[in-house]
């Protein structure tokens, strides 16, 4: 399977060419005044090795590529920074969540975006660039700004929908429905689940965008430096979400727990009402049933005060549970 390559060429902020052969790269990166972007989807060992060599990329670098790390992060070396990016989405009809790792190469006139399937949509990301065009005389730094801003922007999209996930199960709470303990107990803990990998992708992003903003790694240009403090603010926003969500779902899992506890309670009062109400007759009858005599032995008044204090006291009795709301 051949590997898909993307490629684009802006000179002077001016994009000049595109969809131009992966062998021409180097050459254009030779211009200092050439901004070069190309795109690897799911690349082969052999295909990052050719990367690296046109690049002098480091190996470790190229590594994380190979086997992401399990959270965002940003790694300085001597030619370049990497940056280990997630795209992420809900799966549809359920609350899984869909991780597509997104590794970028970061130098001083090329940008190159290594993306493990493709969930995050290139697309979206170039119509982005192509929206501003006036900002692409920032070069790599604002090439990297629309594409964490993109990929920023499906964090607030998958807390919006874990969100909403969240009300429903806070309206389905008090729902008396026999059946629905189970299913929502499968929904919490789905929910809680996503919440917290989507969390472990979420509040590294502090940590990678706070880190682009260093003025030494001139990375950032002082014109793009408030778009990025934009994107962080984001982020912050974000993580606070994210971390509201956890205690959300927390606090419906414990409401839930009360009241199945509530629902138990309530089922006992009712057992332990008709269990009272049933005892009667096994009292009197166990009664009238002793072989030695009493008021009423072996004559009719006998059978009709037994029968009668049966029907008083179960109604009694009866009424008395009622009214506690017992039964």
């Amino acid at each position: 399977m051949a590997v898909m390559v993307r490629t684009r060429l802006y000179r002077d902020g001016v994009l000049t060419a595109e969809g131009f052969p992966y062998a021409e790269i180097s050459e254009h990166l030779s211009d200092p005044a050439n901004t070069v972007w190309f795109d690897l989807l799911a690349p082969t060992p052999e295909k990052l090795a050719v990367v690296r060599e046109e690049l002098g990329l480091h190996e470790l670098a190229v590594q994380d590529v190979l086997q992401p790390p399990p959270r965002p992060k940003l790694a300085l070396y001597d030619t370049h920074l990497f940056l280990t990016l997630y795209a992420v989405s809900l799966e549809h009809g359920s609350a899984g969540l869909h991780l597509t790792g997104v590794s970028v190469f970061v130098t001083k006139n090329a940008l190159v975006t290594v993306r493990s399937d493709e969930s995050c949509d290139i697309d979206a990301i170039v119509a982005r660039w192509d929206a501003s065009r006036d900002m692409a005389a920032h070069g790599v730094s604002f090439l990297l700004y629309a594409l964490i801003d993109y990929i920023v922007d499906g964090h607030f999209d998958v807390a919006q929908g874990l969100d909403d996930r969240v009300e429903e199960l806070e309206d389905g709470l008090f729902v008396d429905n026999p059946g629905n303990g189970r299913g929502m107990q499968r929904r919490m803990f789905d929910i809680r689940r996503t919440t917290v990998r989507f969390r472990r992708v979420v509040l590294p992003m502090r940590e990678v965008v706070n880190g682009l903003l260093r003025r030494d790694l001139g990375v950032v240009a002082s014109d793009m430096a408030p778009y990025y403090q934009d994107v962080y603010d984001h982020v912050l926003r974000v993580s606070d979400w994210t971390e509201s969500l956890r205690d959300l779902v927390g606090n419906v899992y414990e409401t839930h727990l009360n009241l199945q506890g509530y629902r138990m309670n309530d089922i006992m009062k009712r057992v332990t009402s008709w269990a009272a109400i049933i005892a009667v007759p096994t009292l009197i009858t166990g009664f009238y049933g002793q072989n030695i005599p009493f008021p009423g032995f072996a004559k009719d008044a006998g059978f009709w005060t037994s029968s009668l204090l049966i029907v008083v006291v179960s109604y009694v009795l009866y009424v008395i549970f009622r009214r506690r709301d017992w039964l």
